[in-house]
This record gives C-alpha cells, structure tokens and sequence, in this order.
C-alpha cells in the first residue's frame, strides 16, 4: 500500500512540473513590458542624427528601453555593422541610399519611419555667389553612389549644369549633357568635403557633415537644396526585426513632437521635420 501511495504521488509531482514548464510561455511580456529593460543598440553619425536620439533616450527609458548610442564616423560602415548583427537599428540615411546598398550587397535592410530632411548645400570660401564661379573651376562632391547623383542634381538645379534624362540620383559625371563652365567634378568621402573647401572653388556637402564642420545649410551655403526634396532620413533595421516592439516604441519617439520641436529649434532650417 505504502508503495503505491509513494509511485501516486511521484506522478502528482511529475504532472505539476510538466504544467509549470508548459504555461511559461505564456507569461512571456512584449519587448520593454517586462521588468528588465530591452536594450537597444542604434548605429549613428554624430550630426544630428546621435544628436536627435539623444533626445529619445529618456522618453524610451520610460518604456523601460536602454538605448546605447553607438556614433560612427564613416557612415559607410553602418549598413554592413547592421546586416552583420553589430547593432539593431541604424539612423544616418535616405531611402535611396538604402536601396541602392541592399541592391549591391543583396541584402534585406528596411526603413520603418521617416525621420527629417536635411537640404545639401553649396559651400565655398573663395566666393560668395555662384555667379562668381569661374571657368573650369574645381567642385568636389561625394564618391558614393546615390549622393553623388543627388549632389549633381543640387549643381543642375543651381544651373550649373545639365544631366540627361532619367539620370537622377544614381547620375554619375558621364551623364552630364551641357556644363558650360567646363567645371572639374572631383569625388572623394563625404566625410572630407569640408576641408577640402580649402583646396577646392565649390563643394556639395551632406548637412550631417557641413554641421559637424559648423557650416549652416541655411546660413553659410551659396546654394541649398529645397527643403522638400525626397531624401528624408529614416530608421533602418534587419527585416526581421521590424516589427519588433521595442523597434516600433523607437519610432514612434523619433516622430514625437519633442523630436519635431528639437529639430526646428535647434537646426534652423537645417534639419527639417519629415513627418
């Protein structure tokens, strides 16, 4: 009797761990609900775009989300940093920027919300206007492919110059039709566009970098781009991820009104609000 009492209640033991183990799941909360926070690793340039998470991180911190900064000089390295796991999200580039990567590395990044403009501009420390541009003067404009397609179509919309048709933000110098001033096209990383200002008569600049250079779009370019054009920064994640509750918490922050109000006070025109 003592031992069927004793193989009764083993089994009333075995069938109680078998249930705890099979309602666990159950409980399982979504990402940044729980009580330990979800970290988040978000790969960025310095201006404005760590800048503009700066702003996110105590809003994000509510939600129980630690979000790691983590600022990149060389923007061409934060794609494959993401594709290879190094991060989950990026923040430093346009959509076109985007798929021209996915398309050349076969890749599946995606964007998840747009962020904010910010216009190229024309700079110069030897004139002051663009009528002012002599012949064959020497312009300097980034050597990757779709901002440097974008920065010849700042120098046709300046009427410096003409591309054919259809060239747009993958034109490259071979698709320049008409440049009456015989202008040298010199392409180098994006990044040394503002020094190069001492070598060179004009440079396309990314704001990003004319910012980190203490150059204003607004104040100090000789041209800028209009404020409406169709690069807008955006989030960038693996695809996988994007619906990932912790990822859309961090979009839903960079599109908050405090992100919109810290854009227009603080950069000027220079930054614009895309959403």
């Amino acid at each position: 009797m003592k031992r069927i009492l004793a193989i009764i209640c083993c089994l009333g033991l075995l069938v109680g761990m078998v249930a705890g183990c099979g309602g666990s799941t159950e409980t399982e909360q979504p990402a940044g609900d729980s009580g330990e926070a979800v970290k988040l690793v978000v790969g960025a340039t310095a201006k404005p775009h760590a800048e503009i998470l700066e702003v996110v991180q105590p809003m994000l911190e509510k939600e129980n989300i630690d979000l790691e900064i983590k600022k990149m000089t060389d923007y061409v390295l934060l794609n494959p940093s993401l594709a290879d796991g190094q991060m989950d999200a990026n923040f430093f580039q346009h959509i076109p920027y985007l798929e021209d990567f996915n398309e050349k590395n076969n890749t599946d990044l995606v964007w998840t919300v747009k962020v904010h403009n910010e216009p190229m501009g024309v700079y110069s420390t030897r004139i002051q206007a663009l009528e002012q541009l002599a012949d064959k003067a020497s312009v300097g404009i980034p050597n990757d492919a779709t901002n440097g397609g974008r920065a010849l179509m700042v120098l046709e919309l300046a009427g410096l110059l003409k591309l054919k048709e259809g060239a747009e933000v993958t034109a490259t110098e071979r698709d320049i039709v008409e440049n009456p001033k015989n202008l040298k096209i010199q392409m180098m990383d994006a990044a040394m566009l503002p020094r190069a200002l001492a070598d060179l008569d004009i440079c396309v600049i990314n704001s990003n970098y004319a910012l980190e250079a203490n150059l204003n779009p607004v104040d100090d370019s000789i041209f800028m781009e209009p404020k409406d054009s169709p690069f807008a920064n955006v989030l960038v994640v693996r695809a996988e991820d994007k619906d990932k509750e912790a990822i859309k918490k961090l979009g839903a922050a960079l599109q908050s009104p405090e992100v919109k109000k810290f854009l227009e006070d603080t950069y000027k025109g220079a930054c614009v609000p895309a959403f």
